[in-house]
């Protein structure tokens, strides 16, 4: 009578601690403020995003990502309608910013191993995974810098800093 509650309560713990051992911290879940953005063609180190960048990136607990960069010195339309920008208007708010969402991954440390993009305001970029070898994301305390190389070989640059 007595012995399956033991048996269970044992099960239990013996479980609880496996998973404990097996399942490590995920590094960069949370969210973070961009604080600067260099792009690097052809050895020149160019602000990304304007004097002023702007940006979030945030990973939630159950592996999603949403990831908005901006300069905050790209002018307002003078319609004050998103969708009535003239051709310089919108050519200028699109190569000055991004938006893109997926799921990622992290490894067995609980760092960065990859994403998956889901959605974008670029398209060419729905639908793409990028691995570590695309993509490096490396956390050191309440920082992170994230590294990737555009397929024509630009390589960018992004400085984090942890919000939350």
């Amino acid at each position: 009578m007595y012995v399956r509650p033991a048996i269970l309560a044992i099960a239990f713990s013996i479980s609880s601690c496996a998973l404990a051992q097996t399942t490590k911290e995920n590094r960069v879940v949370g969210t973070w403020r961009m604080m600067s953005a260099t792009i690097d063609p052809e050895g020149k180190n160019i602000a990304a995003y304007g004097d002023k960048p702007t940006g979030l990136l945030v990973f939630t607990p159950d592996m999603h990502f949403v990831e908005v960069l901006t300069d905050a010195d790209v002018p307002r339309f003078a319609s004050n309608a998103r969708g009535e920008g003239t051709d310089d208007e919108n050519r200028l708010a699109m190569s000055r910013s991004i938006g893109f969402f997926g799921t990622y991954t992290v490894d067995e440390k609980g760092e960065f191993s990859g994403n998956r993009v889901e959605g974008a305001t670029f398209p060419n970029w729905v639908g793409s995974v990028r691995t570590r070898d695309d993509l490096r994301l490396v956390v050191d305390g309440d920082r992170m810098t994230e590294q990737f190389r555009r397929p024509e070989g630009t390589e960018i640059r992004i400085e984090w800093q942890r919000v939350e």
